[in-house]
């Protein structure tokens, strides 16, 4: 299992759909080469360089961390079910009470539709948080798959630091 990058009063909190493959075999968060999460992070002003992989736990010095709705990997997140979705939902609201960052940033908004329920999501803060004193936005997937380009991710996840 792909471990989380978790520390009492994050400033921000990744969180992903699940861990891909790759990610598991290598034991990293977004360790496939066509995610673009480091460069987009490094791009908007959120770190100073372009971290990689293999050091995602140094996103913790930043203040910020990484967790996942669902735990089990898979080759993509069509592959998930309603049922890893409950236990998922269930077992990241303890988490977010536990650790309470400031902000989630949930990566994709398949990700907050899952978590909050809610059908109808802007890119950005949302209007509601899911749990009171945590405010959640939402981002688009920084996946390879994802037809945005480099500059519309930078200019979204940048609204972060706002």
């Amino acid at each position: 299992m792909l471990p989380d990058h978790l520390a009492h009063e994050m400033n921000i909190l990744f969180i992903g759909f699940n861990p891909g493959l790759q990610s598991e075999k290598e034991g990293h968060h977004y360790a496939n080469p066509t995610n673009r999460f480091y460069t987009v992070l490094k791009e908007a002003g959120l770190t100073d360089r372009k971290l990689k992989p293999e050091e995602d736990h140094m996103l913790l010095q930043y203040g910020y961390g990484l967790t996942n709705i669902v735990d089990r990997p898979t080759r993509g997140a069509a592959d998930l079910t309603g049922e890893d979705y409950a236990k998922g939902r269930e077992k990241l609201h303890k988490k977010i009470a536990m650790y309470r960052p400031k902000v989630n940033c949930f990566v994709g908004k398949g990700v907050y539709q899952r978590f909050s329920g809610m059908k109808k999501v802007d890119w950005g803060f949302q209007p509601v948080n899911q749990i009171e004193g945590v405010r959640d936005f939402v981002a688009p997937s920084t996946s390879g798959l994802v037809r945005m380009s480099l500059d519309e991710l930078t200019q979204i996840y940048s609204k972060l630091l706002k």
